[in-house]
């Protein structure tokens, strides 16, 4: 169970740190009565984000081979690698543009979060789910929940500290893109795909 908590655990934090970042926004820019809603948009959103995930890792699980499953972690693999060489592509404009088109607090969050993280965490979260043994979902589920609570309050903390932004803005993308390929590589171990390819018999 260690080890599985483990996993969530990094899995959640390599595809939120940017993500505080928009928490910072989104706290700014809600009235101070109405941030408590900021924490169930984030839930509604990531829970989209998750159910999908699983939605698609199950379809996957229909893969005989396992190493093939494993190929699954050239998708963090290249996500990393792009955020080395290339950045991030969100852009303030995306919350912006939400913040202002929706009325509900809720709704609003939920919607930021599926634009901005919809591509990576569905990236990082697939090839998790379909390696990992089906008793072990609900742990990864509590453990993303304790995380996500845990990050939105960092976020609204950062909000109110800009110096820590600041660093965060700084270093956050080399941070997200090692713990990405971390994770990638380590879905291609597990499911084999490393040794099929370069230690298999032929």
């Amino acid at each position: 169970m260690i080890k599985t908590i483990i996993t969530g655990v990094t899995a959640y934090i390599s595809t939120s740190i940017d993500y505080l970042l928009i928490l910072m926004v989104v706290f700014g820019s809600t009235p101070k009565k109405q941030r408590w809603l900021v924490y169930f948009g984030d839930l509604l959103g990531t829970s989209i984000l998750v159910g999908t995930s699983l939605l698609l890792a199950f379809a996957l699980g229909l893969v005989p081979a396992t190493w093939l499953l494993g190929l699954l972690g050239l998708i963090p693999v290249g996500m990393g690698l792009k955020l080395l060489i290339w950045g991030d592509d969100d852009s303030d404009s995306e919350v912006d543009d939400a913040l202002r088109k929706h009325r509900s607090i809720i709704l609003k969050v939920a919607l930021i979060t599926v634009v901005t993280c919809g591509a990576d965490n569905i990236g990082i979260y697939v090839p998790l789910f379909t390696q990992i043994e089906h008793s072990a979902i609900p742990v990864i589920l509590v453990t993303f929940l304790v995380m996500l609570t845990l990050f939105c309050l960092s976020g609204y903390l950062i909000s109110r500290i800009p110096k820590v932004a600041g660093v965060l803005e700084k270093y956050g993308r080399y941070v997200t893109a090692v713990v990405y390929i971390l994770i990638g590589l380590d879905v291609l171990w597990d499911g084999g795909t490393l040794q099929h390819i370069f230690f298999s018999q032929h």
